[in-house]
């Protein structure tokens, strides 16, 4: 590539983006209802998804524009066949410093070691419930056994600490919260609670529906006493969720000042632990609170189109460019034109917010 082309994703608000999502798939063993819906999905044809070759020019492009890490979703990223030779691929990238999957944890257990294998480095698992039938609710399926297998593999493989993603909904997760807790400390587990999002399949999402960060944490104080914030900058400007030093909990009188412990600024999830010093969790408060000041994300579709937001109502196409003789400079340039139209937020609590044509499972997680 020339010199002339910025080396860095800059948008117009001063965000720069390091961090890319590639969703390897639209198809997915379950039907959770935030997500997709529960029958007649239509997926994308074979023929229409990026190659994992295409995949990685992408990604090869992109470390030129500052891209180091990268994390793989879906739709389920082990439905995709091979899918531990795409890691090790991108593993090899000089640049790229991190590669992570998310994943509903069903196939896990037969291929957790190749992926740690091929280089990655990272695991969340998609788990909203740790009671079988409220498992079902959601998700639409069976397979709540099959995930905790997975788990089980995944540790035996190396991946520690390993990190649960669960969606908190009104009327429907409250009783899941405080055994979350209990797992967290009891376990290598880090469970990040994240609040409901307007991207099902159903365009059925409610903000009465939404189980708030702050009454999370409410939750889990009750259970098991105060928790404090772990941050790397004391400056860090992120609002925290509620004071945790006025707690009615004898434990309270311990609470201590913030300890300078590792978490990314940018990071989605404002991470807690628990004022003992057993377990930690996470609190991803996309309407509550949304992080869209500090983004560092974007991401590209199974049918290769670029998305600067989750909730983008534009994409960049870039598969075509992709298939033809396009070189790797005008590539760059679809990248950097992308990341440049990103808008400030998501507008989530505003009246001007419009939900995306395309649901979770086909925009990628």
């Amino acid at each position: 590539m020339t010199d002339t082309i910025p080396r860095t994703l800059v948008d117009s608000w001063g965000r720069t983006h390091n961090n890319l999502r590639i969703s390897v798939t639209d198809r997915c063993n379950i039907r959770c209802f935030y997500c997709m819906p529960a029958e007649d999905v239509q997926f994308l044809p074979r023929q229409e998804l990026l190659t994992f070759e295409e995949i990685e020019r992408v990604v090869r492009i992109g470390v030129t524009l500052g891209i180091n890490k990268v994390r793989l979703t879906g739709g389920e990223p082990l439905v995709r066949r091979d899918l531990p030779v795409l890691v090790q691929k991108l593993a090899s990238v000089p640049g790229i410093i991190d590669i992570g999957l998310t994943t509903n944890g069903i196939l896990l257990a037969e291929q957790a070691r190749s992926l740690r294998d091929a280089g990655l480095k990272r695991l969340n698992i998609s788990l909203d419930a740790l009671d079988p039938e409220v498992f079902r609710k959601v998700t639409r399926r069976d397979g709540y056994e099959k995930v905790i297998e997975g788990i089980a593999a995944a540790r035996e493989a190396g991946f520690s600490p390993i990190k649960l993603n669960a969606v908190s909904v009104r009327g429907l997760t409250e009783d899941q919260i405080v055994p979350f807790g209990q797992l967290a400390r009891e376990s290598d587990t880090i469970v990040r609670f994240i609040e409901f999002m307007p991207l099902d399949a159903d365009s059925q999402w409610q903000r009465e529906k939404v189980l708030f960060a702050s009454e999370i944490l409410d939750r889990l104080t009750s259970a098991f006493g105060p928790l404090r914030p772990i941050v790397t900058d004391l400056n860090d400007a992120r609002p925290t969720f509620t004071d945790q030093s006025t707690s009615s909990h004898a434990e309270a009188e311990s609470h201590t000042p913030l300890l300078p412990l590792a978490r990314a600024s940018r990071a989605p999830a404002q991470d807690f632990e628990f004022v003992d010093g057993r377990g930690r969790i996470g609190l991803i408060a996309s309407v509550s609170q949304p992080f869209c000041a500090t983004c560092n994300r974007f991401r590209l579709t199974a049918d290769g189109k670029l998305r600067n937001c989750l909730f983008s109502l534009e994409e960049t196409d870039i598969r075509p460019l992709l298939r033809s003789a396009a070189k790797d400079e005008e590539i760059a340039q679809a990248m950097l034109d992308n990341i440049a139209a990103k808008r400030e937020g998501h507008e989530i609590n505003t009246a001007r917010f419009l939900q995306p044509d395309r649901p979770m499972y086909s925009i990628g997680g």
